[in-house]
């Protein structure tokens, strides 16, 4: 067949081939390919199969040189004898060449241009010494079976998902395409990757209505996560799925929101891990910066105003199911919100407040607070890491602010300490690793909570004070 001799010759070094292309006509299941390829093969000389992912099989014409394949692209489509969507793709990987089922040499088959795609070539014969059987020979019940249109032996090809795909990034090797696709499953375990028609590989998210892709386009600009090859396509556009992408709930743009008021939209942010700023109520590139990529974690809506009043509302019910209730420390005279029914008052030592876990919840809380500056806040953190609160720490240290956090096969540990008004404020969240998820959440509010009590005598420490205790 010249098919197949034609691919020998364009892997041979020095063939004039420059970029084998085939020109993909169809898709079936790998179980049930063979004949519908068969009766391809019957219609066109050069056919080739080529595995696909999730147990599909290509079925395309060639190799060809890419503009003999654009040509004979265009040709075809203009006579209606291939699929309107089929699209040129670089030589895949595994592809096959496909040759025609022959006619049985005792019967009078069909032509040796072989059959139509999903049709027999089986001819049933008469006992043996007799003629081949024929539809006259048979009766009535013959000539309507032989009017009767054709069925195609396997199954259909599925049609393709409705709606336009959103391209993410766009790359020239797989290497590059695969290492970035596995970024953004990080966030997006939905993303595909895509041969395009023109060679180059696509990552997008879809299929989705075209105004949903447009709108959520817009937020993925907005957060910077996309550059200029970034766009809005259709299915024939994208090209042949390498890994496809699976469905996602991206929801559509509704009627305009209200943006709810800064502060609270920071403090939100916070909660999320999203923002680590000052709560100012102020419109700066961090808040900004925040609020577009809280957009695209959350996938409420494409719109900034809606997305927070979402988050508003997450975190006030995420409060409430934390139980999250005001204390008032005596000994270090801070004021904050903690989830007290996880954390019950233990004892005062060295100038702390120790909270342990109430009913073996896991949960620790250590409050300080004194007269200092620079150097004592430090002192204070140096307690912290030697009694092992907060293990292997990272430590952040500015004038006025500490933050250490570490963590190991039981516990995570946080520790914050500042200066304010020449006193020392400190506290350490010990929080158990199995519920990594709501450490940030709790640190957040309470670091968010802290205030300075009204000036009290500091407690004895030997004093068997505890603020679950009624006055």
């Amino acid at each position: 067949m010249r098919g197949l001799g034609f691919l020998i010759v364009a892997m041979l070094p020095g063939a004039a081939l420059a970029e084998p292309v085939v020109l993909r006509i169809e898709a079936q299941r790998s179980a049930a390919v063979a004949p519908v390829a068969e009766g391809w093969a019957g219609r066109f000389p050069d056919v080739m199969t080529f595995p696909l992912p999730g147990g599909w099989t290509g079925i395309g014409l060639g190799p060809m040189e890419r503009e003999a394949a654009e040509a004979e692209l265009a040709r075809l489509r203009a006579l209606g004898e291939i699929p309107g969507d089929s699209f040129i793709v670089p030589v895949p990987e595994g592809a096959q060449p496909v040759q025609a089922t022959a006619a049985p040499p005792e019967a009078e088959g069909p032509s040796a241009a072989g059959p139509a795609p999903g049709s027999s070539t089986f001819v049933p014969s008469g006992a043996e010494g007799d003629e081949p059987a024929t539809p006259a020979d048979t009766g009535p019940e013959a000539d309507e079976q032989a009017d009767a249109p054709e069925t195609a032996a396997v199954e259909p090809a599925p049609a393709p998902p409705a709606g336009d795909y959103l391209r993410l990034q766009r790359f020239d090797t797989r290497e590059a395409a695969d290492a970035a696709l596995a970024s953004w499953r990080e966030d997006f375990p939905e993303a595909g990757l895509f041969q395009q028609p023109d060679g180059g590989l696509a990552i997008a998210l879809g299929p989705m209505p075209a105004e949903v892709a447009e709108a959520w386009l817009g937020a993925f600009r907005t957060a910077q996560r996309v550059g200029r090859f970034a766009a809005v396509l259709p299915p024939a556009d994208l090209g042949q799925p390498l890994e496809p992408a699976e469905e996602i709930d991206l929801p559509a743009p509704g009627p305009a929101a209200e943006m709810p008021p800064l502060e609270d939209i920071q403090r939100a942010l916070r909660w999320a891990g999203h923002y680590d700023g000052e709560i100012d109520g102020k419109d700066g590139p961090q808040t900004r910066a925040a609020i577009a990529a809280e957009v695209l974690a959350l996938r409420a809506s494409p719109d900034p105003a809606a997305t927070m009043q979402a988050l508003i509302a997450q975190r006030e019910d995420w409060r409430e199911d934390m139980n999250l209730t005001r204390l008032d420390d005596p000994q270090s005279g801070l004021s904050l919100v903690a989830p007290m029914d996880r954390l019950q008052f233990d004892r005062n030592e060295q100038g702390l407040s120790i909270y342990g876990p109430r009913d073996g919840s896991g949960a620790a809380l250590i409050l300080y607070g004194a007269p200092g500056g620079q150097q004592e806040m430090l002192d204070f953190t140096g307690l912290v890491t030697a009694l092992g609160w907060v293990p292997s720490p990272e430590r952040q240290v500015a004038r006025g602010r500490a933050t250490l956090v570490g963590r190991n096969d039981t516990h995570i540990g946080q520790a914050e300490a500042r200066v304010a008004d020449g006193r020392v404020q400190g506290m350490v969240l010990i929080w158990p690793v199995m519920d990594a998820a709501d450490q940030p959440r709790v640190a957040a509010e309470i670091l968010d909570s802290i205030r300075v009590t009204p000036a009290a005598e500091p407690v004895p420490e030997d004093a068997p004070l505890s603020p679950d205790d009624p006055a």
